[in-house]
């Protein structure tokens, strides 16, 4: 990795270059803006050093395109003395930091050190962010869909993961970044259909400010947060056409369309896509573009559902209550037994409630599979039900269990249920289907 040092004076250029070499950096030095956009290049260059009085591109838009292609990459601007207000400005268009001419060798080196510091340190939280979570697979099915994962992770084309909900297309999809010439580099996940149609362009794509009402700010879509890495577009099925066609240019020009900008911006993101609903059919439909399914429908990894690898259940459940509890808890094998015969429409999804309700509400540390009944769970107590919450539990998940608990003790009467907990009844129904709760799961 090296150091982008741009400015026009020749002597600070000199000068700054053997420093920074002394340091132990590698430089690649430029005399004007113009040229340091030619020249930058992510997978290269770690920092950007730049003047900001310069002729022709000056120092503020090499900030500005900076961290528009590459908004990980710090950029530190030089302002010659009494020019705070322009190195302010410059920080405001995503500067890390200024240092003011004439600067020494040692503020020179402490800014790059502090910047660099802080580039490698949120690159590291992204990788433990989107590291790769271990999945089950103890049956044939499983062990097929892993090594398809690791073959697909050396390409470079579009993935498309085929799976019921529930089914862990989004484990699939990070073990494909995780094990791919990405992998150090962010993974970004979008649900297409948790994100209002609207407003779905503008969180992809990006926005400039004053693009449209209440954006009072610039943002640069989810697109460009995934710079160098892989975006996981989730439930794709679900994008509006015309979303679709801005999709289809992304993938053939490398390029996105800025919300109320002119001037697209080069993109360098492998695109995986997944979807519960059959896209062929949704063609047929004109709901979705066929174009766009051949261009995503390069390389296709098919996630069978979880009633159809019975192997896998006893595994994922170990797995299940090791995270989720923290006494010891066990299947006993009649349980066991009952849980590979379920139907398991919501999948892994489904299993995984199961694990967390019994692992809250069951009475002994072995499950039996009365503790599987509805009324066996109903019968704790609302008071002892929250006492049992295991502790560090996520919000997310306390809204599961809560809604679970309120859909047990009223038979699954979703009316009922919203009442009492005092929402509208097609919230309630969009958070049942979001959490992939589903009566059959629940007895």
């Amino acid at each position: 990795m090296a150091i982008l040092f741009v400015d026009d004076d020749p002597t600070i250029r000199q000068v700054a270059a053997f420093n920074l070499q002394k340091a132990g950096h590698e430089v690649d030095v430029v005399a004007t803006g113009q040229e340091a956009l030619r020249r930058f290049e992510p997978s290269r260059h770690e920092l950007v050093i730049t003047d900001l009085n310069m002729p022709g591109v000056d120092g503020l838009q090499v900030v500005e395109a900076v961290s528009a292609r590459a908004p990980g990459v710090p950029v530190i601007v030089i302002t010659a003395y009494g020019s705070v207000d322009r190195a302010v400005a410059a920080m405001k268009a995503g500067a890390w930091s200024f240092i003011e001419k004439p600067f020494s060798r040692a503020r020179l080196e402490l800014t790059v050190s502090r910047a660099l510091e802080t580039s490698r340190l949120r690159r590291d939280n992204q990788r433990l962010r989107s590291v790769e979570r271990p999945m089950v697979a103890a049956s044939p099915a499983m062990v097929q869909v892993l090594q398809m994962c690791d073959r697909v992770a050396l390409a470079s084309a579009p993935v498309l993961i085929v799976g019921e909900s529930g089914t862990g297309k989004e484990l699939v999809a990070r073990r494909i970044h995780g094990r791919s010439a990405r992998g150090e580099a962010p993974f970004v996940a979008v649900n297409c259909a948790a994100i209002p149609a609207p407003l779905l362009e503008a969180e992809l794509f990006g926005h400039s400010k004053g693009a449209f009402t209440g954006a009072d700010r610039a943002r640069q879509g989810r697109f460009r947060a995934a710079a160098g890495g892989t975006l996981f577009l989730d439930e794709i099925g679900e994008m509006p056409l015309e979303v679709q066609a801005k999709l289809l240019r992304v993938l053939q020009e490398h390029q996105v369309d800025v919300v109320g900008s002119d001037v697209p911006v080069d993109v360098d993101v492998r695109v995986v896509a997944a979807t519960h609903r059959p896209l062929d059919q949704l063609v047929a439909e004109r709901a979705f573009r066929e174009d766009l399914l051949y261009r995503l429908d390069v390389l296709r990894v098919d996630v069978p559902p979880l009633r159809d690898r019975p192997e896998d259940i006893e595994p994922l459940v170990l797995a299940f209550l090791e995270e989720i509890s923290a006494r010891t808890l066990v299947f006993a094998p009649e349980a066991l037994n009952a849980l590979r015969a379920r139907a398991w429409r919501g999948n892994v999804r489904e299993l995984r409630n199961l694990c967390e309700r019994v692992a809250i509400l069951a009475p002994g540390p072995v499950i039996e599979v009365e503790d599987l009944a509805p009324e066996r769970l109903t019968a704790a107590s609302s008071t002892t039900w929250l006492q049992a919450l295991p502790e560090g539990i996520s919000l997310v998940d306390i809204e599961v269990q809560v809604i679970e608990h309120f859909l047990l003790r009223n038979r699954w009467n979703v009316s009922k249920t919203a009442r009492q907990l005092g929402v509208p009844r097609h919230i309630l129904a969009y958070r049942i289907e979001k959490h992939g709760l589903d009566e059959a799961g629940s007895g």
